[in-house]
């Protein structure tokens, strides 16, 4: 006969039992009431039949879990009044395992090739992850019922695992929630009145079926952590409490908490103290930012009544000023202060030898914690001849001293997108050349839009739909919906992301788990996925490359670090807001209109228009506006975008809304200085509630005061 006949005929078959199991009603005999009824009479022919009883029982355990028929946990229960916590936790534990693994066969005869033939890429990346770990993944599975058993059954026998080691490791993994059932059984059997609900006994039963996940998981993380960390030797005793690799944001945070409650910290630093905000990203990028936005004031003096202003950029002067405006942050991050607030730091390549040994400089630490915040660098693509135009990024871009006559950037994201206009403001030619149909591609179309007019009216040339496809001298070449298009330049500038530095500093040795865009991946208590001591934080694992945020992810790494198991918390991504410098700002905290379609989130929009509010107008800097999502037939704000000036500053409101539940009706309630910019929050929700207004109310409310009038 064939394969498909067999398989056939075993269809048929079950379909037979399952149609005879539901047709008959046969799941009334395996309901605790039955059993109960049938108390006496079973256990009299148990005493009889012992061996007979068993078999029975046996079999149908069996049946019960190959066919993933509704009542195995009613029979696991039975089996502990029918035979006691030994032989029944002895027939269970066999019965489970051979019907799971019958199961499992018959889910691989059946369905294997059909879902190969479907899915074969990415089932050849899931049977790597099964023949790597698949023993522990599914050890884990059994121990922590998070999906019910017959669908692990189901899904594993897809697999490559071994029904060998399927079988062991079911049968280990399912006997302590068997002996904790089997248990809880034995005492259902001595009720028979409602005082014996009270038991002792029943109520430890029941507690141990309420504890075993709990402990289930901690055994599982030590086991895990033990297979991982036994092959490398630990100290006696350690050096350090926490080394910190990098001196960003993140690991400036880390050191500073650490040193705070009293723990020994190292911080190492390859290069700049303050790392690339304070030296090449955040400080340098809103420095450039405000001279560009002074020199555009002057050059549109007249809308403020200010006739002949004449300026003229001094590009070097630019440059040196932004030198000195780091060189004045520089002390607050530098290796001075954190010395002297208790921290040891070290200027040189750090190489991580161990879970628990550092080397720099020569010289190797040991800690109980390492702390990895390495940042990350600009992300320069494989651009035929890119490599041939010398090229800028946001790491080099602040060492020259000559402004670019046409500067070409790449990305019209938020780096590029800020850069462009304080380029273009200080005199430069600018083109952006972005792939996607609209640039800041992350924000609502509306907002996109807008930031792109006011671009193109400033002089920015923007082109979209635009991929680079090679670059020759003094010009790239773009493919444009087939077309190709030459743009001119004398400076190229490459704004695509960011790219997390993993490499080089010995993680690649310690096999640590990294994400499809090469960050490292971390659980929700900022612990790398295979080394429990090995935290990370800030850009080298994201998944928000912001400053703020990784200095909000220090905070939990360097307080799990220092006080797990004991204490330790999950990392809250709940309000993540962000803002985009350009001119206007553009800030967000929560969903924009984009994301909630995309996850089916309904929403109400509300919008409030920047150039009603009066401060704006008065400082002709009326535009933009405020929009806020909020949860249906509520003032449950869900997200907000705000576009214009000081909107970073503005949102701020909203963010601490979002954090502590605060709807708009208080909002709209809360006194705002009168002329401010941030009324424009006030007005937006003024804006919801007159939307939301009860027209029935105001209607009665019209014949009140007609009534009054006479």
């Amino acid at each position: 006969m064939s394969k498909k006949l067999y398989k056939l005929i075993l269809i048929v078959f079950i379909g037979c039992l399952i149609f005879s199991f539901f047709a008959f009603d046969l799941g009334k005999y395996l309901s605790l009431d039955y059993l109960q009824s049938q108390k006496q009479q079973l256990l009299s022919f148990k005493a009889q039949n012992l061996g007979l009883t068993a078999f029975i029982f046996f079999v149908i355990y069996i049946l019960t879990t190959a066919l993933s028929i509704p009542g195995a946990t009613v029979l696991t229960l039975a089996a502990g009044f029918i035979f006691g916590v030994v032989h029944g936790t002895i027939i269970v534990s066999f019965a489970s395992t051979i019907g799971a693994t019958l199961a499992f066969l018959v889910s691989r005869f059946l369905l294997r090739d059909f879902v190969y033939d479907k899915f074969k890429d990415r089932f050849e990346k899931i049977n790597k992850g099964v023949e790597k770990d698949g023993a522990f993944y599914l050890f884990s599975l059994r121990l922590i019922p998070v999906f019910p058993f017959f669908l692990i059954n189901l899904a594993m026998g897809l697999t490559r695992i071994k029904t060998f080691t399927y079988f062991f490791v079911s049968q280990v993994g399912m006997l302590p929630a068997t002996i904790v059932y089997v248990n809880a059984g034995t005492q259902l059997s001595e009720i028979s009145s409602p005082k014996d609900i009270l038991s002792f006994e029943l109520a430890l039963s029941f507690a141990l079926i309420g504890i075993i996940p709990l402990f289930s998981k901690w055994f599982v993380r030590f086991l895990k952590s033990r297979k991982v960390m036994k092959q490398y030797k630990k100290p006696k005793s350690f050096d350090y409490n926490m080394v910190v690799i990098g001196a960003g944001s993140a690991g400036l945070v880390s050191a500073y908490i650490a040193s705070a409650v009293k723990a020994k910290v190292a911080l190492i630093e390859k290069h700049k103290m303050g790392g690339d905000c304070l030296n090449t990203g955040c400080v340098p990028s809103k420095a450039i930012i405000k001279s560009a936005k002074v020199m555009h004031q002057f050059n549109n003096s007249s809308k403020y009544g200010i006739d002949s202003l004449e300026a003229k950029t001094n590009f070097k002067s630019v440059m040196d000023r932004i030198k000195d405006v780091i060189k004045k942050i520089e002390p607050h991050d530098s290796v001075e202060r954190y010395t002297s607030l208790g921290v040891e730091c070290f200027q040189g390549d750090a190489e991580v030898l161990s879970p628990y040994e550092v080397k720099v400089n020569g010289k190797t630490l040991t800690t109980k914690n390492i702390v990895v915040s390495t940042g990350a660098r600009p992300l320069v693509p494989n651009i035929p001849g890119l490599d041939k135009v010398n090229y800028l990024t946001s790491d080099n871009l602040w060492d020259i001293t000559e402004q670019p006559k046409k500067l070409v950037i790449l990305g019209g994201g938020p780096i590029g997108c800020e850069l462009a206009q304080s380029f273009s403001r200080l005199g430069s030619e600018v083109t952006i050349v972005e792939m996607a149909s609209h640039i800041m591609s992350k924000e609502d179309k509306d907002v996109s839009t807008l930031i792109e007019d006011n671009f193109k009216k400033e002089g920015i040339k923007v082109l979209t739909n635009h991929k680079a496809e090679y670059f020759e001298a003094h010009k790239v070449i773009c493919d444009h919906k087939g077309k190709k298009v030459e743009v001119e330049f004398d400076r190229v500038l490459v704004a695509l992301g960011r790219k997390a530095n993993v490499e080089g500093f010995g993680l690649e040795k310690l096999n640590i788990e990294l994400s499809n865009t090469g960050t490292i991946v971390a659980n929700e208590y900022l612990q790398t996925t295979n080394i429990p001591n090995i935290y990370v934080c800030g850009d080298v694992t994201g998944p928000y490359q912001f400053t703020h945020v990784a200095s909000h992810q220090a905070w939990f790494c360097a307080v799990n670090a220092l006080f797990s198991p004991l204490k330790k918390f999950k990392v809250d991504y709940r309000v993540i807001p962000w803002c985009t410098f350009t001119d206007p700002e553009v800030a967000r905290v929560g969903l924009n209109e984009d994301e909630a379609k995309e996850k089916n989130i309904p929403y109400e929009v509300y919008t409030y228009g920047i150039d009603d509010l009066d401060r704006a107008i008065a400082d002709s800097d009326d535009l933009g506006f405020v929009k806020v999502l909020v949860k249906p037939k509520t003032d449950k704000i869900l997200g907000v975008t705000i576009v214009g000036s000081h909107a970073g500053d503005i949102i701020a409101e909203y963010v601490t809304a979002m954090k502590y539940g605060i709807g708009l009706n208080k909002i709209l309630g809360t006194i705002h200085i009168y002329p401010t910019l941030a009324e424009a929050n006030k007005f937006a929700a003024g804006v919801w509630k007159k939307a939301n207004a009860p027209e029935s109310v105001l209607n009665w409310l019209q014949k009140f005061h007609a009534w009054r009038r006479g």
